[in-house]
């Protein structure tokens, strides 16, 4: 089965569709994107997504969508449980632990977050953590990124996917505003 996993789109819908477009002829394993996840900010472009492309969708609320409550939902994947949130409420701003812990106590071998909005796809004890980035405002230096995920009984696979890789290279507009306003941005507002 094959996700198109998003974060942070904040509004902001047209490269998630560009990146759709491109990755469903490069699915890992050459079937088509079953499934769209967003793991937040903001949840109601989970649907939107969901919609536009006529797939299921599954989203959870982020700290822009005034989630001050631990939100996740678990879906089931070819005998493999996935934990979808946003992550603020875990603190995956330091580090991946509470997510983990999210994640075992839900009986779940893989956790989606974002929050952070830089991309993350890697083991972390048996549960493999993914965080696609954004597509909005990534704060890696790119010009965004999404995540394909494959899942099948034998195996998860997956991979981040970089906007300027698959568009090529756009010049980035500069941040209008001073200092303080860019501090303010970036703090995500929690």
């Amino acid at each position: 089965m094959n996700f198109l996993v998003v974060s942070d789109t904040h509004g902001h819908l047209e490269k998630v569709y560009d990146m759709y477009d491109k990755l469903s002829e490069m699915t890992l394993d050459g079937k088509p994107i079953d499934k769209i996840i967003h793991c937040g900010d903001y949840m109601r472009d989970g649907a939107s997504i969901g919609d536009y492309l006529a797939l299921p969708a599954i989203s959870v609320t982020g700290n822009c969508d005034g989630g001050r409550e631990r939100d996740y939902k678990v879906t089931e994947a070819c005998g493999h449980r996935i934990l979808v949130t946003h992550g603020h409420m875990e603190g995956v701003d330091y580090d991946p632990a509470r997510l983990c812990y999210l994640a075992e106590e839900n009986d779940c071998d893989i956790a989606c977050f974002g929050h952070t909005h830089v991309p993350v796809f890697q083991k972390e004890d048996e549960i493999w953590i993914l965080n696609p980035g954004s597509l909005t405002f990534p704060r890696d230096g790119t010009e965004g990124s999404c995540a394909l995920l494959n899942v099948t009984e034998d195996h998860i696979d997956g991979g981040i996917y970089y906007y300027e890789n698959l568009f090529g290279q756009k010049k980035r507009k500069k941040n209008a505003g001073g200092f303080l306003r860019g501090m303010i941005n970036y703090s995500d507002r929690f």
